[in-house]
């Protein structure tokens, strides 16, 4: 196995836990409101709490894996998100749900943030597109087989044997990250750990408004997503009557168009230019999620028509996901931790924000699901035209 294959295989591994202890978990959802005696809301707030501390603790993991290096950090990720699948598994009620899922998702960022941050200490350009995207061809077999696997153990074992198996897979990764996993941050390359170069480090990249438009063109493609995470179990498997393998297969329909379509970023990307992949993805996905908002409020609300154009939405949208990645970290190798460390926080909490708002919208319809989609996608389109420059659009880049 060549290097280039091993890292992305380790990578995308590492990078696969979070997701793992989302999309493993979606099934479960309508089960704990039952057994907790809870409420939606209160059962969604367990994905919220992941997620506001997956996003807003890669703030830190990033500063000190520039300083420390990236290995140290994600040994510390890896032991707080085993602690917390640990107690997610024996937690007596709700409030503890949400209290070891704010945990899990404390040392899911450091997952969240580094591998990333190693992409960029690696490669550049469309070979880190190629990266990027065969890091995301393995992490992305998560919302495959990671479903399919909740409702597998959901049935004969309860909800709280999907937590025994994200601590599995964590202790997986930990052993992956210490036997083969380099260490691509060395000590000469490492900055100053002192609070003012931290911070000025920051402040660099919130004046770089090219930065900030890349990240939040892919945050709120992301945002769409994670407001289909949230709500899909209770409209699929609460409004359409599908049982919770049913709803496994239709979820991995989406994912199976993202990974497919990531797959060419790397090489469309080389071909083109990445700024006009972007901006051709963007634009088909905006397309695709408005056409499906129309159809829903026309009253054409079958699954025939949701999950072919949910899955047409999505590919498109695997083409954008990686390739602003890789773009907004283009330019700042330096501080290539802290960066990834600010645009994943921006992105994740972005989809914090989108959960909230479909979830308070939330009428057990498709209708709020598909209207959150939409909005985000055309807001990423608006970003795109505001933020990629002349020179990125023109087909010179591709010679």
């Amino acid at each position: 196995m060549s290097a280039f294959t091993r890292n992305a295989v380790v990578l995308g591994l590492l990078s696969a836990v979070g997701p793992f202890a989302i999309d493993m978990y979606l099934p479960a959802l309508p089960a704990i409101t039952a057994d907790l005696h809870t409420t939606t809301s209160a059962t969604q707030m367990t994905l919220i709490a992941f997620f506001i501390a997956f996003g807003l603790c890669q703030i830190a993991y990033g500063p000190l894996s520039d300083v420390y290096g990236r290995k140290a950090p994600l040994y510390a990720g890896l032991t707080l998100f085993i602690a917390g699948s640990i107690g997610c598994a024996l937690a007596p009620g709700v409030a503890w749900l949400i209290a070891f899922r704010f945990v899990q998702g404390l040392g899911a960022a450091a997952m969240g943030v580094i591998p990333r941050a190693i992409i960029r200490d690696l490669h550049t350009g469309p070979e880190a597109t190629r990266l990027m995207a065969l890091v995301m061809l393995v992490f992305s077999v998560s919302p495959i087989l990671a479903p399919l696997g909740g409702s597998a153990l959901i049935v004969p074992f309860g909800w709280r044997a999907v937590f025994v198996a994200t601590t599995i897979a964590a202790v997986i990764a930990l052993v992956l990250v210490a036997s083969l996993l380099p260490e691509t941050r060395p000590a000469h390359e490492r900055i100053s750990g002192s609070v003012r170069n931290v911070l000025g480090s920051f402040g660099e990249l919130l004046r770089d408004w090219h930065f900030l438009g890349l990240t939040f063109i892919g945050g709120l493609g992301m945002a769409s997503f994670f407001a289909f995470l949230a709500t899909s179990s209770f409209v699929y498997i609460g409004h359409y009557g599908l049982t919770p393998t049913q709803y496994s297969l239709a979820f991995s329909v989406n994912a199976i168009g993202f990974i497919g379509a990531s797959q060419f970023a790397g090489y469309l990307g080389g071909r083109f230019g990445m700024g006009r992949v972007v901006m051709a993805a963007v634009s088909a996905y905006a397309f695709f999620a408005v056409v499906l908002l129309a159809l829903t409020l026309a009253g054409f609300t079958s699954l025939a028509v949701l999950i072919p154009l949910l899955f047409v939405s999505f590919a498109f949208l695997g083409l954008v996901i990686p390739s602003t990645m890789v773009l907004s970290l283009e330019n700042h190798g330096p501080i290539a931790g802290i960066a990834s460390a600010l645009g994943g926080t921006l992105q994740m909490v972005s989809g914090g924000v989108m959960i909230g708002v479909s979830g308070l919208f939330f009428d057990g319809t498709s209708l709020p699901m598909v209207a959150t989609i939409a909005c985000t996608a055309v807001g990423a389109l608006a970003v795109s035209i505001a933020t990629l420059r002349p020179r990125e659009l023109s087909p010179q880049l591709a010679e």
